[in-house]
């Protein structure tokens, strides 16, 4: 099946990238035990942008292609090392694109004016590292927070073009002729009906003036209820500052005339409704042909005198279309001279208050029969319990903590609850935990949640060269001599006795005069040896 050139709706699914998640190391590094936390935090996701771009006219890339996702975040790496960010990915849609969720049907953005961007799908954040959520009291984290998973959407994307001037008219009845006489847009023309499939845009300079005209393609009766093209073309004129009837003179159909065509079309711009107040021109078109001419100025007198402005032309022979042209650029330009001068852009800063008890609700729920559970709700919980790995004691005792200084646990015992009752935080994928207020962040730690006992105790190792050190210096004192016995013995290997022992073991420890002459031995000995 061929795809077509041009496609003004499409439906879209964005995925933006999950944050990495934060990393758990410990410095490690010579001569320096403990040296710290040094894990370091996740990259963001990327996201999914929306941006305008004036070159394009379709939305055909979107619809042979309906899901874009943005790539994660990489996770963070010891030596203080952040995981790389994932990288936002631009769409690029035409000037006019209207943007809706499709599952609330909400209209996120209407998109008009060159780089206009709308962040459609946001990245996740990344975790943070147990380097940065080391403390003061808090001095070496064992755990560190998951990456959170970025936004994903179902969108529509419908495009309305943007113009000065709509032509609108019967099928057949010179549009896209109109549109290659008056610009160098060169639409498809041929001699039957329904030639147009998609809205063709000029680009028309009359005099000082430059200006837009799109071709609608053909409208007959019963558009608005979807008959024809007319159900999903009458809204590319909603943008348009005028609109022009382009009537055929010449049609060899039976029942219509140039009365009942202008009746029938108005009929059909009043049931689309919110076109108004825009000002109208009419072309009494192919007036070239002699039963035109003669048609175009039977019904002349009578169209003006419906207050609209008559123009007989011709595609063919060009009769006409200088006034047309002219007469449609004092429309544009009376109407861009009533709009409202456009600001400066300006960045506006708006932070959100700060809320206390209304950050979370506490609801007790229960189905008769499978007990009760209390339901607790926020957007602060709920993100920092997707951020919690479950498998890792002390994260979940931090969680914990960051519940209770929330007030969460205060708010579960005013309204009745008692340690052993089922909490669940979320929705429909909720954590379930059973209530235990306080509990410690990991059954190895005595101190309070979140302490790491490991700094204020000291290691095995330590002691050991504690215990020796003081077993030197004891010999020192004894012997006279930096590690040596009077025999010059290390004192260590070549003396069997232990400083601590009891005081009967001490009485049996070598003296100095159990080897003669200390003094006369060690002369005697350094003489021999300048010897």
């Amino acid at each position: 099946m061929a795809i077509p050139s041009f496609i003004d709706r499409v439906s879209l699914t964005v995925r933006a990238g999950h944050g990495g998640h934060g990393c758990v190391s410990v410095h490690r590094e010579k001569f320096k035990p403990l040296g710290g936390p040094d894990g370091g935090n996740g990259g963001n996701g990327g996201s999914i942008i929306l941006r305008v771009d004036s070159q394009l006219t379709t939305l055909v890339d979107y619809h042979r292609q309906s899901l874009r996702k943005a790539p994660n975040g990489e996770p963070g790496k010891g030596d203080h090392q952040n995981g790389g960010l994932g990288e936002d990915i631009v769409l690029p849609v035409p000037d006019g694109t209207v943007v809706t969720d499709t599952e609330t049907g909400e209209v996120l953005a209407d998109l008009t004016g060159e780089g206009t961007q709308l962040v459609v799908a946001q990245g996740g954040k990344g975790g943070l590292g147990n380097a940065s959520l080391a403390s003061s009291t808090r001095k070496a984290p064992g755990f560190a927070l998951l990456g959170e998973e970025g936004e994903e959407r179902q969108i529509q994307l419908e495009l309305k073009v943007v113009a000065d001037v709509g032509l609108v008219g019967f099928p057949s009845a010179g549009k896209s002729s109109l549109v290659a006489a008056i610009s160098r847009a060169r639409p498809k023309i041929a001699d039957y009906p329904f030639t147009t499939l998609i809205p063709n845009l000029g680009v028309v300079i009359a005099g000082n003036t430059t200006f837009t005209v799109a071709d609608v393609p053909g409208l007959i009766e019963g558009a608005s209820d979807g008959r024809g093209l007319g159900h999903d073309f009458l809204r590319h004129i909603e943008r348009c500052q005028a609109l022009v009837h382009v009537i055929d003179t010449a049609t060899f159909e039976p029942g219509r005339d140039p009365l009942s065509d202008l009746d029938i079309i108005e009929a059909e711009l009043a049931a689309h409704g919110g076109l108004e107040d825009r000002p109208r021109l009419v072309a009494l078109n192919k007036v070239d042909v002699p039963d035109g001419a003669e048609i175009a100025a039977m019904v002349e007198a009578e169209i003006r005198a419906r207050g609209l402005k008559v123009f007989p032309i011709s595609t063919k022979s060009g009769e006409g279309l200088q006034q047309l042209t002219f007469a449609m650029a004092e429309i544009v330009r009376q109407r861009r001279a009533a709009l409202p001068p456009k600001a400066a852009p300006t960045i506006v800063l708006r932070p959100k208050a700060v809320k206390a008890a209304s950050e979370f609700s506490v609801k007790k729920q229960g189905d008769g029969e499978g007990g009760f559970v209390w339901r607790v709700r926020g957007e602060k919980p709920e993100r920092w319990v997707r951020q919690t790995d479950f498998s890792n004691a002390e994260a979940v005792g931090f969680l914990a903590d960051r519940l209770n200084r929330l007030g969460v646990e205060d708010q579960l015992s005013k309204l009745g609850a008692v340690p052993g009752d089922a909490v669940a935080i979320g929705g429909d994928n909720a954590v379930v935990f059973d209530y235990a207020p306080q509990i410690q962040a990991g059954a190895e730690m005595l101190g309070r949640r979140g302490e790491d006992q490991r700094f204020d105790t000291e290691r095995p190792s330590a002691t050991r060269r504690r215990e020796d050190d003081k077993a030197y210096h004891e010999a020192r004192e004894q012997y006279g001599v930096v590690g040596r016995d009077p025999r010059g013995v290390n004192w260590r290997a070549g003396v069997p006795f232990d400083i601590d022992a009891d005081e009967e073991d001490a009485a049996n420890r070598p003296k100095a005069s159990d080897f003669g002459d200390f003094d006369e031995d060690f002369s005697d000995e350094a003489d021999h040896g300048r010897d």
